[in-house]
């Protein structure tokens, strides 16, 4: 459990909570002061969008392209969309659409679908997905969709809330895959670097992994379990102050929002966003009461010892994506009785127009260890035959 759950120690108070809050705050400030994370860096053109956004003040919808041809197949895009957004767009709705027709073989790089994930990517690219180190190069990143599309080959998407800010793209979609003949639906987002051509650079997928398991695996008990707003605690997602949206996020609060995450600071998360309801894995509806939020992050901070550091920001006219990435600690049991294992993890936050919060990351290696990870894999591959 966090040793700080609440406001995080100031300085002399808690030494290891608050030490670890200031080398997370450091590091963030560094990260910014160095230009490596950030979209939002000195490097924006004057009067950019992104430039604008660092100053705090609203982005102009009207920057950039308007990338008219994919529009239609997006619930929602924004941003400063560049001909390489565009390009990149293209190639990843149209895998989203593409019929996997037979799946492919084991190590099938030249199957119809496998061509079209490739496609998005740049030949020296590197893939981090929920749960596993990066994946780099186009021979490893096509030899993992054809695992994904022999497990499920039936796999579409439709792209939902996506931004678009130079060269990083946020893609929210909404997955739909089969499992055990059951429809299973979840959202997902996918950050991506783009190359000058419109390939992706470098990417990260953040979704819950618990998702595509339910089917098979009843008796894997949802990290969020019971956690809902009281009967008549608040309606329609909206927040306990009257519904009032929280202000636009700018890029100078990133160091102390890190901080805030790495500390486990639960009251600086949600009071950030009070009157935001919360939408996040393991919801069944968005959360609008403070009360329930706190619980949420509370049950997180129990098994999450999260060690993170800021990744890339896109903002959009209405929309905000921040990108926090590292490891988790969690206690892995074995033969021996346990022992702390640290996990590739990260999240991504979405701060939306209408006063949203949205919380995307992978449950499933903080409800079951290793052996149990891959004995459902093992499930989900029986199934599908």
């Amino acid at each position: 459990m966090k040793a700080a759950q609440q406001r995080a120690p100031q300085a002399g108070q808690g030494p290891q909570a608050g030490a670890r809050g200031r080398r997370a705050g450091l590091a963030a400030a560094a990260a910014l002061a160095a230009g490596l994370s950030f979209t939002v860096t000195a490097t924006a053109p004057a009067g950019s969008a992104t430039a604008a956004s660092a100053a705090g003040q609203a982005v102009n919808p009207g920057t950039g392209g308007t990338c008219a041809e994919v529009r239609g197949k997006i619930d929602r895009l924004e941003g400063r969309i560049t001909p390489n957004d565009c390009a990149f767009l293209k190639r990843q709705i149209a895998f989203g659409e593409a019929p996997t027709g037979t799946p492919p073989a084991p190590g099938d790089l030249t199957h119809p679908r496998v061509q079209a994930y490739l496609d998005i990517f740049a030949d020296d690219a590197t893939l981090w997905e929920a749960g596993g180190p990066p994946q780099r190069g186009r021979t490893v990143i096509g030899n993992s969709i054809t695992n994904s599309l022999r497990l499920a080959p039936e796999l579409r998407y439709r792209g939902t809330d996506v931004v678009a800010d130079g060269a990083v793209v946020m893609f929210g979609q909404r997955n739909e895959i089969t499992v055990a003949g059951r429809t299973v639906s979840y959202p997902q987002i996918a950050r991506n670097v783009l190359s000058d051509d419109g390939k992706t650079m470098q990417a990260r997928r953040y979704y819950d992994r618990h998702e595509l398991f339910k089917p098979i695996a009843p008796e894997l008990r949802p990290l969020f379990d019971g956690i809902a707003d009281a009967p008549g605690g608040g309606q329609g997602g909206q927040g306990n102050r009257g519904g009032r949206a929280p202000e636009r996020f700018r890029a100078e609060e990133v160091t102390a929002r890190l901080a805030a995450w790495n500390s486990g600071d639960v009251s600086a998360l949600t009071g950030r966003m009070a009157g935001a309801g919360l939408t996040g894995p393991g919801l069944e509806r968005p959360l609008a009461t403070e009360a329930a939020k706190t619980a949420y992050l509370k049950r997180f901070f129990e098994k999450a010892d999260v060690e993170l550091q800021a990744g890339q920001i896109a903002f959009g006219a209405t929309t905000t994506y921040v990108e926090w990435h590292g490891t988790v600690t969690v206690t892995v049991t074995d033969a021996n009785g346990g022992q702390r294992k640290d996990v590739p993890f990260g999240i991504v936050e979405r701060f939306g127009p209408g006063g949203e919060w949205e919380l995307s990351f992978d449950t499933l290696p903080l409800i079951a260890d290793n052996n149990t990870i891959g004995s459902l894999y093992q499930r989900l591959a029986a199934a599908g035959k």
